[in-house]
C-alpha cells in the first residue's frame, strides 16, 4: 500500500473532493427534487462516499482511498445513463461534471502517489 503524509498544500485535492461530495449531496434539494427518487438517493449516497473518503485522506493519502474515489467518481458520471436521466437536465449535468471532477482529482492523487519521490510503502 502506498501512502504520502500530507502537508498543508497537499490537502487541497481532498478538500476539493469534500466540497464536490457536499455539492452532490445537496444538489437534489438545490434543484428541487424529491428525495424518494433513485437519482436523489444516488446523489446522496455517492456524495457521502466521496466526501467521507476524501475526509479520511486529509492527513495521509493512501492509494486505496484514491482508487475508491476514482471508481465512485466514474460511477457518478455514468449514473445518468444507468438510471435513465440522461435527458440533458440539471441533474444529468450535475452528476456528469461532479463525477468527472472527482475522478480527475483522484487520478491526480494517484499520479502523485505513484510518481512522487515522497511516496512511502506502508
Amino acid at each position: 500500500m502506498l501512502t504520502i503524509k500530507n502537508r498543508t498544500e497537499d490537502m487541497v485535492p481532498n478538500a476539493i473532493n469534500i466540497l464536490l461530495g457536499a455539492l452532490l449531496i445537496l444538489s437534489p434539494w438545490l434543484l428541487g427534487l424529491e428525495y424518494e427518487t433513485a437519482v436523489a438517493r444516488n446523489a446522496l449516497i455517492s456524495g457521502i462516499a466521496i466526501a467521507g473518503v476524501a475526509a479520511i485522506a486529509l492527513d495521509r493519502t493512501y492509494d486505496w482511498e484514491e482508487f475508491l474515489n476514482l471508481a465512485v467518481g466514474m460511477w457518478v458520471a455514468m449514473a445518468p445513463w444507468v438510471f435513465g436521466f440522461a435527458d440533458g437536465g440539471f441533474m444529468m449535468w450535475t452528476h456528469l461534471i461532479i463525477g468527472l471532477a472527482v475522478a480527475v482529482v483522484a487520478a491526480f492523487e494517484l499520479w502523485r502517489l505513484f510518481v512522487s519521490p515522497e511516496t512511502q510503502s506502508v
